[in-house]
């Protein structure tokens, strides 16, 4: 394990070089320490947080620009200085066609379709002939670069309410058109040369819908029929509400967590960008439908990276605490540490990771939090990534209820698993301890059931039996994938477990996939629990292999009808991956209905951390999603789907745990509602969500059209008490402490997020 101390690895070493590369080939502004220079009055910053932050820039410096995937601007400078240097026409136009690559994933679109019609140019100012292959390769790079050049020109710079919204109407359609023209003329070529190229034909779709031309100018040939975009159900239209309320943040793939992090009742948002020089941002809930960007009065300032963060309450103070995840599918150059960020209470917060115990070098993405041995305390499980080349073990730290934490994995067989891409904690079986599902990429995926400690007379954190029971439990599929979670989709009572797919045979399986034509690309699986330790495919019986390349991911109740829907962020890092985010609403647990066009959710670019959750405290979930890619130049703007609104019922139950871990992690819920058909159960479970996205603790539990609530059950893990709450109002806000006679009514500030033109103006679906 590379453990090691801050103080080691400081440096003052000065970062403008790279800067100044990453403020050119990137739309983001990336330099955090800037702000603090002389004139400035420097905001709070802990000690902890300044040696992290002083880590992290000396980590990015000394990576190899090479070979790091985050410095395509550095290379693409040695490659316009090999130009300057001169060489002959064959190697110029390998120059040019590396050149324009790099350029492109940096950001300089432009200057990538500058060189590639300059290799187009030479050849016919010379008289030469490109080879077949090279033009082919040309003219589908020339199509992506004006693709994505017609993005960064309308859609970041000239962002509307409907950008990249599919299908493309109203604001979406560009008004700036010599990208959306210029791949038009591309993908044209490219089918006419190639009638099977399907991923050509799906982004000629699209390029005509940028146009506004699509689809009565769509050559019939090649139409992508408008039915494809039809909904199942209509659910209301989830406006996004992002640039209006204060959340326009923009950056590369990264996580979010939604919670109330200061205890004034109302959800703030703590987003992650995965670029390693990416300030993470906590966005505060302001309580009048406005979020104020409070990243250097809450410490985080210098606290850069992440491709993920998750939220648990590690001290049992009620504040809960940020963890940050960095390095994820970087291989070597993914070395970079996690940050435990603990939560003062104060509004700040401190970098604790070294005085933790988790300082580590490992490429990670995903972890989540539970109280494995049920001694109170939230645990961690961290998953890494090893690759062929390099072994990265996973592990499992113990909370040692003084701050700092173990690592048992080894003495518990958790840590040689592979290359992990998704953790989630849930009791499958019902007995009080939570199980372990790993997401592995390449490899089967794999689910341990906590057994208990080997010797129960003396139990102890390392000596614990987590057995493997992957095989007898059927859950291994898909080979490749990604996020997962635990949820009781069809409300039995016993947690299923959902995990995506993520692979393509090659892009044009996104073509193939979007077209209706068969496709060899995972899709991903839901596993229906048998009660018995056993769990059955149902993915397509349920309707949700319709879906590829997912990778945020959330669930949450919509439309308040008792039943969890799914929302999935997809795309892989290549630009011309341009495939829409998808919505599944859960209809009674029978079969999920895609409802995508109907809320309006179907984003065109790459989709991460996913969070539910109900913002405006008005009995609805909104939908928060972090959009952005991999690539140094692949930025966008998050956004905030505002719920319409349901007339359903809901309740919300802020649960407080006191033998059991303080933010209830684990803790079961059952809400018995009174129908005009009869009694029904609905079943909820604290603190176990989404590995790519986090909802808040508290649950919000949508009620269906009950009549009444007849009792709540609530089962606490630790204590093992069972508490009854009977006839709570319907729609209501209630705090629920362990052992309690009572449940605390709350009455949480309500708002509305303000109306301005833009959202009046935005194209009716």
């Amino acid at each position: 394990m590379a453990v090691m101390t801050l103080k080691s690895l400081t440096g003052n070493r000065t970062v403008q070089r790279v800067l100044i590369f990453l403020a050119v080939f990137s739309s983001l502004t990336l330099v955090p320490w800037a702000d603090q220079s002389e004139g400035n009055a420097p905001y709070y910053q802990s000690a902890g947080t300044k040696k992290m932050a002083a880590l992290l820039v000396k980590i990015y410096q000394e990576q190899d620009w090479r070979t790091d995937p985050n410095k395509d601007g550095e290379r693409a400078e040695h490659y316009k200085q090999m130009l300057e240097a001169g060489s002959d026409l064959g190697n110029e136009l390998k120059i040019r066609q590396v050149l324009a690559e790099f350029q492109l994933r940096a950001g300089d679109s432009t200057g990538a379709i500058e060189q590639l019609e300059r290799i187009r140019n030479l050849s016919t100012e010379r008289g030469v002939v490109l080879q077949p292959s090279l033009e082919k390769e040309v003219r589908d790079s020339l199509a992506v670069a004006f693709l994505r050049l017609g993005e960064q020109e309308n859609c970041l710079e000239n962002h509307g309410q409907d950008s990249c919204l599919l299908p493309l109407q109203g604001s979406g359609i560009h008004k700036i058109q010599r990208g959306a023209k210029g791949a038009l003329r591309e993908l044209i070529a490219a089918l006419e040369s190639n009638p099977g190229d399907l991923k050509s034909q799906w982004l000629l779709n699209i390029a005509y819908m940028q146009l506004g031309q699509y689809p009565d100018q769509v050559p019939k040939q090649w139409l992508a029929p408008p039915q494809l975009f039809s909904s199942e159900f209509e659910v209301g239209r989830f406006v996004d509400v992002a640039p209006q309320v204060g959340l326009m943040n923009t950056g590369h793939s990264g996580g979010v967590v939604m919670e109330d992090l200061d205890g004034d009742g109302l959800l703030d948002i703590v987003v992650t960008s995965s670029g390693p020089m990416d300030q993470m941002r906590f966005f505060h809930n302001n309580g009048d439908g406005t979020f104020t960007d409070r990243t250097r009065e809450a410490g985080l300032w210098g606290e850069v990276g992440g491709l993920n963060v998750i939220a648990g309450d590690y001290n049992n103070d009620s504040y809960p605490d940020l963890l940050v995840l960095r390095g994820g599918w970087w291989t070597e150059h993914g070395k970079y540490p996690m940050s435990l960020l603990r939560n003062n209470g104060n509004g700040t917060f401190d970098d604790v990771t070294e005085e933790a115990g988790l300082l580590s070098l490992h490429p990670t993405q995903t972890a989540a939090w539970a109280d494995f041995d049920n001694d109170g305390w939230l645990d961690l499980f961290v998953g890494h990534e090893t690759t062929g080349r390099e072994s990265h073990p996973s592990q499992l730290f113990h909370n040692n209820h003084d701050g700092t934490f173990t690592d048992v994995a080894p003495q518990n067989s958790l840590a040689d698993l592979g290359f992990v891409k998704g953790v989630a904690w849930g009791d499958f079986n019902n007995d009080g301890r939570p199980d372990l599902y790993i997401s592995r990429n390449s490899h089967p995926n794999l689910l341990f059931r906590n057994d208990g400690p080997k010797d129960s007379r003396n139990p102890s954190a390392s000596q614990w039996r987590f057995t493997d029971v992957t095989q007898t439990a059927g859950v291994s599929g898909p080979l490749h994938s990604f996020a997962t979670w635990f949820f009781d989709y069809d409300n039995d009572g016993w947690p299923d477990i959902f995990v995506a797919g993520f692979w393509v045979n090659t892009l044009n399986d996104i073509g193939a996939f979007e077209l209706r034509k068969p496709y060899k690309a995972e899709t991903p699986r839901l596993y229906h629990n048998n009660h018995d330790g056993t769990f059955t495919d149902v993915t397509k019986q349920v309707k949700l292999d319709r879906a590829i390349l997912v990778m945020g991911a959330g669930f949450g109740d919509l439309d308040n009808d008792g039943w969890l829907d799914i929302y999935l962020g997809t795309g892989e890092p290549d630009y011309e991956a341009l495939l829409p985010n998808l919505l599944f609403r859960n209809q009674e647990g029978r079969v999920f209905q895609d409802v995508t066009t109907s809320a309006d959710v179907g984003h065109l670019q790459k989709g991460h951390g996913v969070a539910f959750g109900d913002l405006r405290n008005n009995g609805q979930e909104d939908i928060f999603e972090v959009i952005g890619g991999a690539y140094p130049g692949d930025t966008y703007q998050s956004v905030l789907f505002a719920n319409p609104g349901h007339e359903n019922h809901w309740i919300t139950l802020e649960l407080q745990g006191v033998q059991t871990n303080r933010a209830a992690f684990g803790a079961r819920i059952c809400v018995k509602v009174q129908t005009a058909e009869g009694s029904r159960p609905i079943y909820r479970t604290v603190g176990y969500g989404s590995s790519f996205g986090q909802n808040p603790f508290r649950q919000h539990i949508g009620l269906g059209h009950a009549t009444a609530i007849s009792d709540i059950e609530i089962t606490w893990p630790t204590s093992k008490l069972v508490q009854h709450f009977k006839s709570p109002l319907l729609d209501s806000f209630f705090r629920v402490r362990e052992g309690a006679s009572e449940m605390l009514p709350l009455k949480p500030r309500r708002f509305a997020y303000p109306v301005y033109p833009a959202m009046h103006n935005a194209h009716p679906r």
